[in-house]
């Protein structure tokens, strides 16, 4: 984030109108500006002191505001700022050598960046590009804006063969694609999307996904927006929904923020059970695809959209289901050593903090450790 940006955060943040989304980048910026503070000594703490003020007062107060932000509430905002970092830091002063060299092996968060493949076999690092232009296809032109989101663009009739790329992310990586209809797609992380160049020619409007992807479809009653994943078709019009579809959860699930979507169970060999098993979700619902069928259960949106909006929200979940998505997110390794807890666990994590942190927080339930060791991070009770 810009200076701009984070003193626009601080101020939503002190008038109590941040969003969870903006707590959370709040909470990653807070994490790094702590850890570049030493034991302070009273020089510091009065330059500090003195630099936070302005920065909060700058922030909050416009030359011709008749009201002032009284300055109490800025120097208690300070006085939580540096005391926060005091304590962060001296924490570690009373830690043994051996936490020292387990929490000095730290692994930063994951970042955006994909691989997009044309249909030509041309794969293109998204992190290699700067903000542009970076292809075209089929009257199709293909950019990426300042904050990583890739946007396809119609300029021309194109051919008339339909030509698809695939947008995939790695393990540790997220990105966003703006469709040629409109449509955004947030990926998660060790996923994939293949779509086609351009929509013009289809009747309908075909993805696949593999992984985890959001989806908020443009409205278009004439062609409907269809999504394969794994065994199933999710068949929309226009709505915002979440597919989670990895290969190593025990079920498919499909989560609808607004409007309507229909679920089919499908094989190889047609529907699951050799009849209809099509479900029609209502907002705040979620499907579950396992080999028996479809469940739909009520669900609370927010826990499920966690990821896309940049924490980590667990709620009663069990450690290997909460590791899983660590591993994703942070390119590890997770290892088990012996009994493992059995009750779930309950936490608000943000994403943009390194593993040390986002473990720091599990372990003070008492009831889980971790070591880190190189890459791999060993769980036991």
């Amino acid at each position: 984030m810009d200076d701009l940006q984070v003193k626009q955060l601080i101020q939503n943040y002190l008038e109590g109108q941040c969003t969870e989304e903006e707590t959370a980048l709040l909470e990653s910026w807070y994490l790094k500006q702590s850890t570049s503070f030493g034991r302070p000594d009273a020089e510091m703490i009065e330059r500090s002191e003195e630099m936070m003020f302005n920065f909060l007062e700058n922030s909050m107060v416009e030359k011709r505001t008749v009201r002032l932000w009284p300055r109490i509430a800025i120097a208690s905002a300070v006085a939580l700022v540096v005391i926060g970092a005091y304590f962060f830091r001296s924490s570690f002063s009373t830690m043994d050598q051996e936490n020292k060299a387990v929490l000095s092996a730290d692994i930063a968060p994951g970042k955006n960046g994909a691989t997009l493949t044309l249909a030509n076999g041309r794969k293109i690092a998204i992190n290699d590009f700067l903000a542009g232009n970076i292809a075209s296809q089929s009257g199709v032109k293909i950019s990426k804006t300042n904050d990583g989101q890739i946007i396809y663009e119609v300029t021309g009739q194109g051919t008339t063969k339909t030509e698809y790329n695939t947008l995939t992310t790695t393990r540790g990586e997220q990105a966003q694609v703006r469709l040629p209809d409109g449509s955004r797609v947030f990926l998660n992380t060790a996923s994939s999307l293949r779509y086609p160049a351009s929509f013009a020619k289809s009747a309908k409007r075909s993805v696949r996904l593999t992984g985890e992807g959001y989806f908020e479809v443009a409205k278009d009653k004439a062609h409907p927006f269809v999504v394969t994943a794994a065994n199933q078709e999710v068949e929309v019009l226009g709505t915002h929904f979440n597919i989670n579809a990895y290969t190593d959860e025990k079920a498919v699930k499909t989560t609808l923020m607004e409007g309507s979507v229909k679920v089919a169970a499908r094989v190889a060999e047609g529907p699951v059970g050799g009849g209809s098993m099509d479900k029609v979700l209502k907002p705040g619902q979620q499907s579950l695809l396992t080999e028996n069928g479809i469940e739909v259960t009520e669900v609370n949106p927010d826990e499920v959209m966690a990821w896309q909006k940049g924490y980590f929200r667990f709620y009663d979940e069990d450690i290997t289901s909460i590791m899983r998505k660590a591993s994703r997110w942070y390119n590890i390794e997770v290892e088990y050593s012996g009994a493992l807890p059995k009750k779930g666990f309950n936490a608000r994590i943000t994403k943009y903090a390194g593993i040390r942190e986002f473990l720091r927080k599990l372990e003070k339930t008492g009831d889980v450790h971790f070591k880190i060791e190189g890459r791999k991070v060993i769980v036991s009770k």
